[in-house]
């Protein structure tokens, strides 16, 4: 038995630490949830995330909910692996900004612009401002590269890269330049093939 187990549906969000997982090498359990029979709102489920959603991961005696706090718990879990910004180092600060953007402004802004608001809020009431903006200061950060931390590839990548590929995907996100060469160099990597090919088997048994 690992002593690290991913609480796993594929397709989900949970895929963004699959992902992960496959980056940091090590051995790793998957405990699979059939999403469509509601098994996430199960009590056993409930009391591991009481959201009732995936992913959630279990290290031992902790246990770790929502991606981008499951990434950045891996990262500094195991710094051998190279995929964080150790603490002290200055541009820990940007690495940890850009960990937090993702779920915090790309994923919400990609949110609102599929499913618009009747009435337009105001820009200071969204946490992310507006949509334009989000993502002309992503398209730059990405266009720096060849990863977000310049030549390190990190947990960051793995958390925004997953928003920006789904993004791309559904067409929630605009098909610059900047984007497709971002997502096609993490594409390029194996460790996003791996987690790829295993989620596919999955949803082809289920």
């Amino acid at each position: 038995m690992a002593a690290l187990t991913l609480y796993h549906a594929a397709p989900s969000r949970s895929s963004i630490v699959r992902w992960m997982l496959e980056e940091l090498g090590e051995p790793y359990d998957i405990h699979l949830l059939t999403l469509t029979k509601g098994e996430q709102l199960s009590p056993d489920y409930r009391a591991i995330n009481p959201m009732g959603k995936v992913p959630a991961l279990r290290h031992g005696e902790a246990i770790i909910t929502e991606s981008a706090a499951i990434c950045t718990y891996l990262a500094d879990e195991f710094p051998a692996a190279r995929l964080n910004v150790p603490v002290g180092d200055p541009r820990r600060g940007p690495y940890l900004k850009w960990l937090f953007f993702a779920p915090g402004c790309i994923e919400p802004a990609m949110m609102d612009h599929a499913y618009p608001r009747q009435e337009q809020p105001r820009r200071g009431t969204l946490g992310y401002g507006d949509y334009d903006t989000v993502m002309d200061i992503t398209a730059e950060a990405v266009a720096r590269g060849p990863y977000l931390m310049g030549e390190q590839f990190t947990a960051a990548d793995v958390v925004v890269g997953a928003n920006l590929r789904w993004g791309l995907m559904f067409k929630l996100v605009p098909e610059r330049a900047e984007f497709t060469g971002y997502v096609a160099r993490l594409e390029a990597r194996p460790a996003l093939q791996r987690a790829t090919a295993l989620d596919q088997e999955i949803m082809a048994a289920s």
